[in-house]
């Protein structure tokens, strides 16, 4: 029999109820320690009372077969190439047969082909700012290095549709396709999908 579970990882604060929904940003972590957690303050808002703290790389605590659906949206472009690989067979062992996957992440196709068209002399430093592939400035002082760590904010890896399509296919999914915002073949994932996320970006739906 099949279920009726959909997860997201790497949730932020887009938490929809319907949604187990997770997160592995250290700030959660210390958001949800007792006591000490109710003096964190280091963003504006805290995360919603629904996310969980979750690393998709070590696993979810989700049982194997258990997801109708999964979802991620920029969270896989964050981590190295060992640690993508192992979110995409973490990712492959919760769902159910025939359970979908929907992600979406930068397009490098998109910002290559942009770059290649660009005369400007500021083609280079916008290509590198777009892929968040290079870094501004170097953070010299304690601060600096916490609050980077904290935000988790920088990509370690670029991804076009061939490169991605064969990563997934050797983890055992099957029916990959591009996928375009809100076009799921379930419709469960209106509800954690939008517009901003997804314009000129690539967008992926495969099948468990």
């Amino acid at each position: 029999m099949g279920s009726n579970m959909y997860v997201q990882y790497g949730c932020g604060w887009n938490a929809p109820q319907d949604w187990r929904n997770f997160d592995a940003s250290p700030t959660l972590y210390f958001e949800r320690m007792p006591l000490v957690g109710k003096l964190y303050t280091k963003n504006k808002t805290r995360f919603p009372h629904n996310v969980e703290f979750g690393d998709i790389v070590e696993g979810l605590p989700i049982s194997d077969g258990s997801c109708k659906g999964v979802y991620c949206s920029h969270v896989l472009e964050h981590l190295p190439l060992d640690d993508f690989r192992k979110a995409l067979r973490n990712t492959w062992r919760i769902l159910e047969v025939g359970g979908l996957f929907r992600l979406v992440l930068p397009d490098l196709e998109f910002a290559i082909q942009r770059y290649v068209s660009t005369k400007s002399p500021e083609a280079a430093i916008n290509f590198i700012r777009e892929t968040g592939l290079g870094r501004e400035s170097r953070n010299r002082y304690l601060k600096g290095f916490v609050f980077e760590w904290f935000g988790n904010s920088n990509h370690l890896w670029g991804w076009d549709y061939k490169s991605i399509e064969v990563e997934l296919a050797n983890v055992g999914f099957s029916n990959i396709r591009r996928a375009k915002f809100r076009d799921a073949e379930n419709p469960a994932f209106a509800a954690v999908e939008s517009r901003e996320r997804w314009d000129n970006c690539l967008g992926v739906e495969c099948k468990k």
